[in-house]
């Protein structure tokens, strides 16, 4: 790839991340759609770590498939493109612990404001399951640029 369309690919993934995280703060915060419209009177919080995710598996039968998945699995799948992005942000320097406190950082400090504001309660399970979408998504993309290098490799050779 040549370095011009290398400073396009990183311009696009900067726009990518602005509007990914634009979007993630939208819905964890101001969303009507996930009830966070009115707020609270009193902050609302959970300290104690998989208390909610343990929660939602023992109860899953009695809550509707939807919750289930949009708590537990939406709040991983919702990281993985930040872990995949900040890479290509951040720069070469970024390796997987960097990636990783930075998906915890952000997933705190949404997590900080929805308290703060009452617009929704602060959960240290969904810090966990955000910074593991986090790695995810970096492991995704380091795997991926693995193939592709090995790919260049390739057809470098013929």
């Amino acid at each position: 790839m040549s370095i011009e369309n290398k400073k396009k690919l990183r311009v696009l993934c900067l726009v990518l991340f602005i509007l990914y995280s634009i979007s993630i703060v939208y819905f964890l915060i101001f969303s009507d759609m996930f009830g966070r419209g009115h707020g609270y009177e009193e902050m609302r919080y959970n300290l104690t770590p998989f208390l909610e995710i343990k929660r939602f598996v023992k109860y899953r039968s009695y809550m509707t498939n939807t919750s289930v998945m949009l708590n537990l699995v939406g709040n991983v799948l919702a990281f993985v493109p930040f872990g995949m992005l900040i890479r290509w942000v951040r720069g070469k320097k970024t390796g997987f612990f960097t990636a990783t406190l930075a998906a915890f950082a952000f997933s705190l400090s949404i997590e900080l404001v929805q308290l703060i504001t009452k617009l929704g309660v602060f959960d240290v399970d969904d810090i966990i399951m955000n910074t593991f979408g986090g790695m995810l998504g970096y492991i995704i993309y380091y795997i991926l640029a693995r193939f592709d290098r090995k790919r260049r490799k390739k057809i470098e050779k013929q």
